[in-house]
């Protein structure tokens, strides 16, 4: 008899697979790994999409991504994990949504694809194959599960808010400047 089944199996390429892409994902923000930008550049662009101040929301980013992709990896605190995952992929949607739905057009495609992945994993939990099950679930309890959704989407929209609101602004100074001409 085994100790786990199929369903285990799969959640655990699941978590692999998704954690591993976030992981990659955030360290490309943070450290510049894998032919990415780092905080500076990183933090540049995030300022020209409207998230300010840059560099603190690539380091937010950028740790949500990394860390929550570990965690999900290992399948530890997959609540806190999945809902990080979740919360920084929406908003890099936000960023991508005016380019339509499909990533070959420079759409949300791919941002939303993995925040579904890390909401499906923190609501599903990590599995048997997993840190979270040989630490008898002490950080991925039933309660958790809403909390840190919730948590995650109030601050996501807080956060998504700000920046929308930030380019209305701009783009309002814009049309003003446009019409004083």
């Amino acid at each position: 008899m085994t100790c786990f089944d199929r369903s285990d199996l799969g959640l655990l390429l699941l978590r692999l697979g998704t954690g591993g892409v976030l992981a990659a994902h955030g360290a490309q923000k943070l450290f510049g790994w894998f032919g990415g930008a780092g905080l500076e550049g990183t933090g540049q662009f995030m300022e020209s999409v409207g998230y300010a101040p840059g560099k603190a929301s690539a380091t937010a980013a950028g740790l949500a991504e990394a860390g929550g992709g570990t965690l999900l990896a290992l399948g530890l605190a997959t609540p806190a994990a999945g809902a990080a995952a979740a919360g920084a992929m929406v908003g890099a949607a936000a960023v991508h949504a005016p380019n339509g739905f499909f990533a070959q057009s420079g759409g949300y495609e791919y941002a939303a694809t993995l925040a579904l992945l890390g909401a499906g994993l923190a609501v599903t939990g990590p599995g048997r194959l997993s840190v979270d099950h040989r630490l008898g679930h002490a950080v991925n309890r039933g309660w958790m599960v809403p909390v840190a959704l919730g948590v995650t989407a109030a601050g996501t929209a807080v956060v998504v808010g700000a920046r929308n609101k930030r380019l209305r602004r701009a783009a309002q100074g814009e049309q003003e400047m446009l019409f004083e001409e």
